[in-house]
C-alpha cells in the first residue's frame, strides 16, 4: 500500500513538471508581432506597425451572386496591440475577441470576411502553436 501511493505521488510530480515545462516552452516561442496585415475576402487590404497608434476603417462590399453586403469595422492598434472596436456585423463576435500581439494570432469577422493577423519582423523556430 505505501509503495503504491509512493508511485502516484511521483506521477503526480511528474505530469505536473512536464505540465509547467510545455507551458514555458509555448509561451517561449510567442514573439511579439511586429504588424498586422489586414485581408478582406481573402485579398490583403494593408499591413499596419503596432507600434504606432491608430484606428483603421476597413468598408468592405461583398458581392454574392446578385446579393450585395456592405460593412464596416475599425481596427485600433493601441499599445502595441490591434483589436476591432466597431462592427456592424450582426454577432459582433470580432468586437468582442480580445487584443491580439503575438506572432500568428487572429481576429477574424466571419460576415463581413476580414481577417487580422500579427505578423512579426522574425521567423519563429516553432512551426505552429495551438492554443
Amino acid at each position: 500500500m505505501e509503495r503504491q501511493r509512493r508511485n502516484s505521488l511521483i506521477l503526480a510530480a511528474v505530469c505536473v513538471i512536464g505540465a509547467l515545462g510545455s507551458g514555458a516552452v509555448m509561451k517561449m516561442g510567442r514573439q511579439t508581432g511586429s504588424q498586422i496585415v489586414v485581408s478582406v475576402d481573402g485579398i490583403e487590404k494593408g499591413r499596419y506597425s503596432l507600434s504606432e497608434e491608430r484606428e483603421i476603417e476597413i468598408k468592405i462590399e461583398n458581392i454574392q451572386g446578385e446579393e450585395t453586403h456592405e460593412g464596416t469595422n475599425v481596427i485600433q492598434i493601441r499599445d502595441g496591440k490591434a483589436n476591432i472596436i466597431e462592427a456592424d456585423c450582426p454577432d459582433q463576435l470580432c468586437v468582442y475577441q480580445k487584443a491580439i500581439s503575438k506572432v500568428g494570432e487572429m481576429i477574424v469577422c466571419l460576415p463581413n470576411k476580414i481577417v487580422i493577423e500579427v505578423e512579426g519582423t522574425e521567423k519563429s523556430e516553432l512551426d505552429a502553436i495551438v492554443n
